[in-house]
C-alpha cells in the first residue's frame, strides 16, 4: 500500500483530495497538513511514500518546503497539486524532482490517472529488478504510450504477424523459429523481435549450449 500525505492549506480541498485517493486501489491517505510546519512534522512522523503538495501555503512556498520534507524523508516522492500556472513555477518544480504537476481544479479521473502511473512506473521500477531496461525507464517518463517508428525496412503488417506468432506459441521462440514460421530471413525476424523487446512487449531468455547463447523470446509475463 502506498502511503500518501496531503499538504494543502484548504481543509475542504484536502478532504476532497483524500476521497479521490481513497477510491484509488493501492493508495491510502495517512494524514493531512495545512501549513509547512505541520507538513514537516507529519512527514517525519508518518514517513509517507508520496506527498500531494500544494504550492501556496500560509507559511512557506511549497517548492521550498519540498526540499525540507526530503531532509526528514529522503525517499519521499512529490506530486504537486496547485493552481499556480506560471511556466517558471512549473520548471522549478520539475527541476526539484517531482513525479507530476497537476493544475487545479482537476477531476477524480485526472488525479487517479497520475496516481496509477506513479504506482506502475515509479514503484514498479523500484521493486521489479536490480537492473533497469530501457522500457522500464521509458515507462517512468511516460514514453511507453508513444509508439516509436519501426526499424528501417520493417512493416506494420509483418510486425503483427510476429506478435501473433509469439502470442500463440506454447513457449519461447528463437529468431530462426519465427523466421521459419513467417517465411522471412532470420535477420529480419530478429529485428522485429528486438524491437518488441525494446518496447517492453517481450522478455528474452538465454539458452546456453555450444558457442554463443541463443536468444529466445516470449510474451512478457508469460
Amino acid at each position: 500500500m502506498i502511503k500518501v500525505l496531503i499538504v494543502d492549506d484548504d481543509f475542504m480541498v484536502a478532504k476532497v483530495h483524500a476521497g479521490f485517493i481513497q477510491r484509488t486501489p493501492g493508495f491510502a491517505v495517512v494524514g493531512a497538513a495545512h501549513t509547512g510546519a505541520q507538513a514537516i512534522a507529519e512527514t517525519e512522523r508518518l514517513q509517507p511514500d508520496l506527498v500531494l503538495l500544494d504550492i501556496h501555503l500560509p507559511d512557506i512556498n511549497g517548492l521550498d518546503l519540498m526540499h525540507r520534507l526530503r531532509e526528514v524523508a529522503p525517499e519521499l516522492d512529490v506530486l504537486v497539486i496547485s493552481a499556480a500556472r506560471e511556466v517558471e513555477t512549473v520548471r522549478r518544480a520539475l527541476r526539484g524532482g517531482i513525479v507530476h504537476y497537476l493544475i487545479k481544479p482537476f477531476s477524480q479521473a485526472d488525479l487517479q490517472e497520475r496516481l496509477e502511473h506513479y504506482r506502475s512506473a515509479y514503484q514498479g521500477l523500484d521493486l521489479a529488478k536490480d537492473v533497469a531496461e530501457q522500457s522500464d525507464v521509458n515507462r517512468v517518463f511516460g514514453l511507453d504510450r508513444v509508439e516509436r517508428p519501426l526499424p528501417k525496412g520493417c512493416s506494420a503488417e509483418t510486425l503483427k504477424l510476429v506478435e501473433a506468432a509469439l502470442a500463440t506459441a506454447p513457449g519461447d521462440l528463437s529468431a530462426a523459429e519465427v523466421a521459419e514460421q513467417l517465411g522471412t530471413s532470420r535477420v529480419s525476424a530478429r529485428r522485429y523481435l528486438e524491437y518488441l523487446h525494446d518496447e517492453g512487449a517481450l522478455d528474452v531468455r538465454l539458452k546456453y549450449g555450444v558457442g554463443r547463447p541463443e536468444r529466445r523470446y516470449v510474451v512478457k509475463g508469460r
